[in-house]
């Protein structure tokens, strides 16, 4: 199988350190953002640099036409997509009687909905050579819940749900579908519950720090690995062991 993936939302945070990860393990990435060019632009020449293969891509994920797109603009510059890593996700802050129709419907129509034209728009090709691997990243609050960040949390419900449900699917075609459940993590996503709350989240992990988004890309580096070839469906939880 030709090592070629395109990981969504990756101009920054976690998508950018597991478009690293891959890069730095021989696969061709497409780095994939909404607005944050030069982030983008930036990662892919320090790729370049180091001998890895990259590309840059804009795609808004909530768009089906615009993702459809970016993978046949990456079937023309490397080839057709045998990992696809959904990534790219937004999170809001508030008490769930405050959450406008709009706020629920955009949170779903990143979260979900982007994977979901993600993945329909790989896996032609991923059937016809009955290989392939799709990691989703979810989140503990999926797993668990969290309060004043219900919508977010439902969405990252669906992806494990979706997770899961592909697999089986999937699995007579070759192609495996997984999941990492990424706890606390020093992104700027993080920032938005302030700055007094991020002691007490480091407190509550039994690890005593916070996650990095190397530590998610070394999970998700795990499934795309050949070594994970015996694993599908399955839901890693990175966090420190915050929900134990």
């Amino acid at each position: 199988m030709e090592k070629i993936a395109l990981v969504t939302g990756s101009s920054r945070g976690i998508g950018r350190a597991v478009a690293r990860e891959l890069a730095r393990s021989g696969w061709a990435v497409c780095i994939n953002y909404h607005k944050q060019h030069d982030c983008a632009e930036a990662l892919a020449a320090e790729l370049a640099a180091q001998g890895c293969r990259v590309m840059v891509q804009q795609a808004d994920v909530r768009r089906r036409a615009q993702v459809e797109a970016m993978v046949a603009a990456i079937r023309h510059h490397f080839g057709d997509v045998s990992l696809l890593v959904n990534n790219a996700g937004i999170s809001r802050q508030g008490l769930f009687q405050d959450v406008s129709e709009e706020s629920w419907r955009e949170m779903f129509a990143v979260n979900v909905d982007g994977a979901f034209h993600a993945c329909q728009a790989v896996l032609p090709a991923m059937l016809h050579r009955h290989e392939g691997s799709i990691i989703n990243i979810s989140s503990i609050w999926g797993l668990r819940g969290a309060s004043c960040e219900v919508p977010y949390a439902c969405t990252k419900a669906a992806v494990i749900g979706l997770t899961r449900s592909l697999a089986m699917e999937l699995a007579p075609s070759g192609i495996r579908v997984n999941c990492v459940a990424p706890g606390v993590i020093q992104t700027d996503m993080l920032q938005e519950v302030g700055e007094d709350v991020i002691p007490q989240l480091r407190e509550a992990t039994p690890l005593g720090r916070l996650g990095t988004p190397e530590d998610i890309a070394h999970a998700v580096a795990f499934f795309a690995d050949d070594k994970s070839s015996f694993v599908t469906g399955q839901v890693l939880t990175a966090d420190g062991g915050f929900i134990l």
